[in-house]
């Protein structure tokens, strides 16, 4: 039987080393390395145990070496979910054999939208792990999501990582879920469970079991207080996809991006609306982020903003006023506030507007944070109409990239933006003066290009 392993790993990035060291070599922390205990392999063995029970054909053929004409490019098979949103960011469905990770805040909603989700699906056997909550506890919350009857979907309420691989040999599922990874323990490792070296182990048998049964794995994880998944970096590495849950709590709203996706585009983009019987899809994003009621308010600009491949129209919102202290405050909600700072200065610098003495404050309307650089125009034309008082009007919405120079930059996928605009029946439009070349004639919206931000102010004031 083979002998326990001493070993010291770096608690904040899982640096392993043979010795102690008081610096870690790979992150710079010091006096982070623990001591930790690994037992024999029995993780591994119950992994190996487990997808060789489940392993519908052996394959006697041995690995080896092939040219790259030799190998055959096929597309996988994919898994539906039944939700278009989890199917767009997931590149088409879930792929069998893939592991996938799941983050969010705590009470995002990423416990919800995977029971909901398991629910919607009883043609499949489906065994959900839960280390975080009773099965008195899901019950009550699979009621409240009003699901359908799914005698397919077992919990089981355990956290060691042998006993779920146990269970699951029993059970034969056809897809496993975990919620989350940071609860589950292995006897390998003699620290408690949610730690470095805990996380990576379990992660790790259970990427063996998924690549060896074919048996998709879903893992959800917490993030840290930086905003980052919690665990060594190592765990975004093991896993196939990485998809994010994002939102305010205090908002409705919730978006889920890819971060990292094998089987497609990391670009794409679901949004969700949180609601008394769970999640609802949200496909047209653009009639919930418009407000109705802003005609004759000042401070309020519309921009056709493109998040991932999707394009919608959102509300920026602006409030300047004098400056009640000595220095005067500059705040961004849902928008990068260092770029916030840039525009204001081309404000001062190229259209000669004195903002030194003013508060600013930035709004994106719905809880959403734009990373879209083609809300620069929408945040000069807010913070300017606020600054005057005076109401840009209805029906007018715009896009564009200011540079330090005062010129508008082109931007990205501009006959998409148009046509988001006119489907929601605006009757102009600002864009780059670059973006025509090539454009197609549009008849149901008024294009303005612009070159400079001072003709996109003149087109809106006058």
């Amino acid at each position: 039987m083979p002998k326990d392993k001493i070993a010291y790993v770096c608690s904040n990035c899982g640096q392993e080393s043979a010795k102690w060291i008081g610096k870690c070599p790979s992150c710079g922390q010091w006096n982070t390395f623990k001591e930790i205990r690994i037992s024999s392999d029995t993780g591994s063995q119950a992994a190996h145990a487990a997808a060789s029970s489940l392993r519908a054909q052996a394959d006697s053929n041995k690995n080896r070496p092939l040219r790259l004409r030799d190998i055959n490019a096929k597309d996988e098979p994919r898994i539906d979910l039944h939700d278009e949103e989890l199917n767009r960011v997931l590149g088409g469905g879930l792929v069998p054999g893939s592991i996938v990770l799941l983050g969010g805040e705590p009470g995002i909603g990423k416990s919800t939208l995977t029971l909901q989700t398991i629910l919607r699906m009883p043609e499949r056997k489906i065994l959900y792990v839960s280390g975080e909550e009773s099965a008195s506890q899901l019950k009550m919350r699979a009621d409240r999501i009003a699901h359908p009857e799914n005698d397919t979907c077992q919990i089981l309420c355990e956290t060691s990582l042998e006993q779920i691989f146990a269970h699951i040999k029993e059970v034969k599922p056809e897809l496993v879920i975990i919620d989350s990874i940071q609860t589950i323990s292995t006897d390998e490792v003699d620290t408690s469970a949610g730690s470095v070296t805990q996380v990576r182990e379990c992660a790790s048998a259970l990427l063996r079991f998924a690549k060896t049964s074919g048996i998709p794995v879903i893992l959800i994880g917490h993030i840290n207080k930086e905003g980052t998944l919690a665990g060594p970096k190592i765990l975004e590495h093991i896993v196939d996809t990485v998809i994010q849950f994002e939102g305010d709590q205090h908002y409705m709203y919730r978006i889920l991006r890819s971060i990292k996706n094998r089987f497609g585009s990391t670009s794409e983009l679901g949004i969700y609306e949180m609601q008394q019987t769970g999640l609802r899809q949200v496909s047209n994003p653009s009639e919930l982020l418009l407000t109705q009621d802003h005609e004759g308010l000042s401070g309020i600009a519309i921009s056709s903003a493109i998040e991932g491949v999707r394009p919608f129209l959102v509300e920026t919102q602006a409030l300047v006023s004098s400056a009640a202290y000595g220095t005067p405050q500059r705040s961004a909600t849902g928008f990068d506030q260092r770029r916030l700072n840039m525009l204001l200065a081309v404000l001062e610098k190229r259209v000669g507007f004195k903002l030194m003495q003013k508060d600013v404050f930035i709004n994106i309307a719905g809880g959403l944070r734009i990373t879209d650089l083609a809300m620069d125009l929408s945040v000069i034309a807010a913070v300017l109409s606020s600054n005057v008082d005076t109401p840009i009007e209805p029906g007018w919405c715009m896009a564009g990239e200011v540079g330090l120079s005062g010129e508008v930059r082109p931007v990205s996928r501009i006959e998409q933006r148009i046509a988001e605009a006119e489907k929601l029946g605006f009757g102009h439009i600002i864009i780059p003066r670059y973006n025509m070349q090539g454009l197609r004639k549009q008849a149901a919206i008024q294009l303005h290009p612009v070159r400079k931000v001072e003709e996109a102010l003149r087109a809106l004031f006058g």
